[in-house]
């Protein structure tokens, strides 16, 4: 898992700890972990439900097909029916487009580009077009995007080599485990979901799943990872409640976008303030393993580096790296927030309206509450965290160690190594 916070992750494998301890992370963790198994064998949708054969030709549910731009040629809109805005230039583009794939490769059809357009097109670019076969010959075809999947796969290759260069083994398990959330998110909680399976049930078990198969795999299976996976178990557990009870209490609905509006119409089964919750849950997720796993790994080598700490002193450290660390992960993710919705305060900002008729519209009371519910579980997951791995690392007896604690001993046994 890559950090940018001022923190520090072991960069070494914690030290086994006693038999004892490994059954009672086992026994709290192994029925969490079946429970959660069960829950993905129940609700298995088996892929996303579909209308039949045919597609309704609305958002993405349409035929899509490759085509190539093989001349622009510059036309005056008034020519060809296109009104533009007054004080616009009145010279329109004409794309003549060549379809590539499918049926009809070969075929041309001309696209209008009027002067306002946000999206040009040059000769010899790739598109994308959809394909309506109940329109007339000349209308089936139209120019939906740009093709732009060489760019794309070509910065996921960067990141994929960069991460494997600098992290190694674990930059490598960090991609697999990548690869493994993406999984569960396509096959399991979006179909799901479309099925009509409860939003925020689902949610929970396909995070717990990432959240188990994701820690496990990066950071081993030892107790330091199972700690860091119960603080935030408990975390999620406590942003799901105050998700609920706010976006009740606050009415709302989470159906404030065409996205939604769309996915309503389609299947209106779905309980759509169920989709917001679960959007808070799965957001929440990654930022709380990154917490987690650091405040354990901090108090274990807290530990290692003073023995004779009692849990007590060793809450109260890791306290004091785990105030900096929220101080930096809630500025990260209300930022975040605000970035995926800065064209929504674009368009508030120039609005004639006051500021408490912004801050409490739907539209915005529903980013406020992803924003601050999935912080607070944040804030607690640190002294969640802190205190599980004191009392763990605290409460841990290796053999040879005496009733007092491991400190004596265990400074023998350093001594014997070097």
């Amino acid at each position: 898992m890559t950090d940018t916070h001022h923190h520090t992750h072991s960069h070494g494998p914690p030290p086994p700890v006693s038999a004892h301890l490994r059954r009672v992370i086992a026994a709290v963790l192994i029925p969490f972990a079946a429970a959660v198994a069960a829950g993905l064998l129940l609700l298995w949708p088996g892929g996303a439900p579909t209308a039949g054969d045919e597609h309704t030709g609305v958002g993405y549910d349409q035929q899509f097909e490759d085509a190539k731009v093989i001349a622009i040629e510059e036309m005056n809109c008034a020519d060809i029916g296109v009104q533009v805005p007054r004080g616009v230039d009145d010279t329109c583009e004409q794309a003549t487009v060549e379809v590539t794939s499918g049926p009809h490769a070969g075929r041309t059809f001309h696209e209008v580009v009027p002067p306002d357009a946000t999206q040009k097109f040059h000769t010899g670019q790739k598109v994308i077009v959809a394909y309506a076969p109940n329109a007339p010959e000349e209308l089936q075809y139209s120019v939906t995007d740009v093709d732009r999947k060489f760019p794309i796969l070509l910065l996921a290759a960067v990141f994929a080599l960069a991460v494997v260069l600098v992290g190694r083994l674990r930059g490598l398990l960090a991609l697999v485990g990548l690869v493994v959330s993406f999984a569960v998110l396509t096959l399991f909680i979006l179909p799901a979901i479309l099925h009509g399976s409860n939003p925020l049930l689902v949610a929970v078990i396909g995070g717990s799943a990432i959240m188990l198969v994701t820690l496990y795999l990066c950071h081993g299976v030892n107790a330091r990872t199972s700690v860091a996976v119960l603080g935030t178990l408990i975390s999620l557990v406590l942003i799901g409640v105050l998700g609920s009870l706010f976006t009740a209490w606050a009415h709302l609905s989470g159906n404030t976008d065409d996205q939604t509006g769309l996915i309503h119409s389609l299947y209106p089964g779905i309980e759509i303030r169920g989709v917001l919750l679960a959007g808070i849950l799965i957001g929440s997720l990654g930022v709380l393993d990154d917490v987690t796993v650091t405040q354990t790994s901090a108090v274990w080598e807290l530990k290692a580096a003073e023995p004779d700490a009692g849990w007590l002193k060793l809450y109260r450290a890791g306290m004091r790296i785990g105030r900096d660390h929220i101080a930096s992960v809630v500025n990260t993710l209300v930022l975040a927030y605000a970035g995926a919705a800065l064209p929504l305060l674009l368009l508030f900002t120039v609005a004639q309206a006051s500021v408490g008729t912004v801050a409490f519209s739907e539209l915005v009371s529903e980013e406020i509450v992803r924003t601050l519910v999935g912080s607070i579980g944040l804030v607690a997951s640190v002294p969640v965290t802190t205190v599980l791995a004191a009392l763990v690392v605290s409460a841990d007896r290796p053999p040879g160690a005496g009733p007092g604690g491991t400190g004596a001993t265990s400074r023998r046994r350093r001594r014997r190594k070097r």
